[in-house]
C-alpha cells in the first residue's frame, strides 16, 4: 500500500505539471518529465527524499551515473577472470582506481544517509511511512540480526549494483524470524536515472517508446484512449485499481517490450559447467548473453515483426513472465528480473494517465515521419533524441 500511495502520488504531481504546460501550450519534454519521475520515485521509496534542489539532485545523480557507467565498462579480468595477475591490466588501465574513487564516494553518500536517519529532528511521526534505510536500521536494532552499518551501506550498494543489471526495480525479501513467524519485510533497493543512455530508469525508457509509438500511429492512440477513457469515465484520474480492466493498454504496453526490452542484452549469465548448445561448445565460466531485442523482432516467431501492433498479444496467452521464449524482456527461470511487476505497473499507470487527461500533438512544423526511433548504445535501450510533444487538455 506504502507503494502504491507513493507511486500515484508522483504519477499525480507529474500531470499536474504537464497540465499547467497544456495550458500555456508549451512543448512537453516527456523524455525529462518521465526520467524525473523515475528518480523521484525511487528515491522517495529507497530514502524518504525527493532531491527537488536542482544542485542537490544533480550531485546524486552524478555520482549515481558514474556507478552505472563503471558497471557498463568492459574489464579485462572479465574476458579472462581465471588467468593470474590479468587484473594488472585494469589496474595500468586506470579503471581499478576509477572504480575504487567510485566506492568511497558512495559509501560516503551512504553513510551521509544513514547520519540523516539517524537524527533525531528527522525522525518520522507514526503516520509516515518507513524508507528503504528506515527498515535496515529497525533491523539492525533486532538482536536475531547480527547487522553493522558497514552491512546496511553493503547491502545498498550491492543492491543497487544489481539493479542496474536487473533493469527495473528490484525486491529483496529479508526473513525475520520473530516469534516463531516467518515474516517478510519487502526491502526495495533503488535504481537510478540515466542521463545518458547507461542507466537504469527502464520504466521511463518503456514510457518513451510507448508514446512514440502511440503518436505515430493515430489509429492506435485512438484506441487506447477510448479505453481508458470509457473504463475511468469522468473521475479524473487513472488509479492502479483500474488497470486490471484496461486489456487493450495492457497489450500496448507488451507490444512496446517486444520491440524495445528495457535491456536487449538481458543480465549476462555464467555457464556452471561445460555444454555443447546447437553444435556450439560454450566452456564453464564462459560469459553468455542472450539476445531479447533479436528475439522480439525474429520473423519466424512474429508476424511483421517490425512493425507496432498492439492486436497480435489481445487474445493471446503469451506473456513476459518467462514462460514464453518468444518474448522474455525481462528474462526467465529463477534469474527473472524480481521488479518485473512493479515496473510495469508503473509503466501502465503513468502511460493510462497521460492518454486519459490529455490529446497529444507533435509540434508546429513536425511531422509522424519525422519522429526518431534510434536508439542510444547502453545496458538499457533508450531513445536517441528526446520526445517532445504538446499536450492539449481532453474535453
Amino acid at each position: 500500500m506504502a507503494l502504491m500511495y507513493i507511486r500515484e502520488d508522483e504519477v499525480s504531481s507529474t500531470m499536474k505539471k504537464i497540465y499547467e504546460l497544456a495550458l500555456s501550450s508549451k512543448t512537453v519534454n516527456l523524455s525529462e518529465t518521465m526520467k524525473h519521475v523515475a528518480i523521484t520515485l525511487v528515491t522517495r521509496v529507497g530514502f524518504g527524499k525527493s532531491y527537488e534542489d536542482e544542485h542537490e539532485r544533480k550531485k546524486v545523480l552524478r555520482l549515481l551515473n558514474e556507478v552505472q557507467s563503471i558497471t557498463a565498462e568492459f574489464f579485462v579480468s572479465d574476458l579472462w577472470p581465471g588467468l593470474p595477475f590479468v587484473g594488472l591490466v585494469d589496474r595500468f588501465l586506470g579503471k581499478m582506481d576509477r572504480v575504487e574513487k567510485c566506492f568511497k564516494s558512495l559509501d560516503s553518500f551512504y553513510e551521509e544517509l544513514i547520519r540523516e536517519h539517524l537524527d533525531p529532528q528527522n525522525r518520522k511521526s507514526n503516520e509516515e511511512e518507513e524508507d528503504i534505510v528506515d527498515i535496515l536500521l529497525r533491523l539492525k536494532k533486532d538482536k536475531d540480526f547480527n547487522f553493522t552499518y558497514d552491512h546496511i551501506k553493503g547491502m545498498l550498494v550491492i543492491g543497487y549494483i544489481l539493479t542496474i543489471n536487473c533493469g527495473l526495480l528490484l525486491i529483496l525479501h529479508v526473513e525475520d524470524m520473530m516469534d516463531n513467524l516467518l515474516t517478510h519485510v519487502q526491502i526495495l533497493i533503488p535504481l537510478s536515472p540515466c542521463g545518458h543512455g547507461a542507466g537504469t530508469d527502464t520504466s521511463a525508457a518503456v514510457v518513451i517508446w510507448a508514446m512514440t509509438s502511440l503518436v505515430s500511429d493515430p489509429k492506435v492512440m485512438k484506441k487506447t484512449q477510448e479505453e481508458v477513457r470509457n473504463v475511468v469515465g469522468k473521475k479524473g484520474r487513472v488509479d492502479e485499481d483500474d488497470l486490471s480492466k484496461l486489456t487493450y493498454l495492457k497489450a500496448v504496453v507488451k507490444e512496446t517490450l517486444r520491440l524495445y526490452p528495457p535491456a536487449p542484452l538481458l543480465v549476462p549469465r555464467e555457464s556452471q559447467k561445460d555444454v555443447i548448445l546447437h553444435g556450439y561448445k560454450i566452456n564453464k565460466k564462459t560469459i553468455v548473453y542472450v539476445n531479447a531485442f533479436a528475439i522480439g523482432r525474429d520473423p519466424e516467431v512474429w508476424e511483421n515483426p517490425e512493425e507496432f501492433i498492439p492486436e497480435r498479444f489481445l487474445g493471446s496467452d503469451i506473456d513476459f513472465r518467462g514462460n514464453n521464449f518468444e518474448f522474455i524482456p525481462f528474462g526467465g527461470g529463477r534469474r527473472i528480473c524480481p521488479g518485473m511487476s512493479m515496473g510495469v505497473v508503473t509503466v501502465e499507470l503513468l502511460i493510462a494517465n497521460l492518454v486519459y487527461l490529455f490529446d497529444w500533438a507533435l509540434p508546429d512544423g513536425m511531422r509522424k515521419e519525422d519522429l526518431d526511433f534510434e536508439a542510444m548504445e547502453g545496458i538499457t535501450m533508450h531513445k536517441r533524441k528526446d520526445l517532445c510533444l504538446v499536450a492539449h487538455l481532453h474535453a
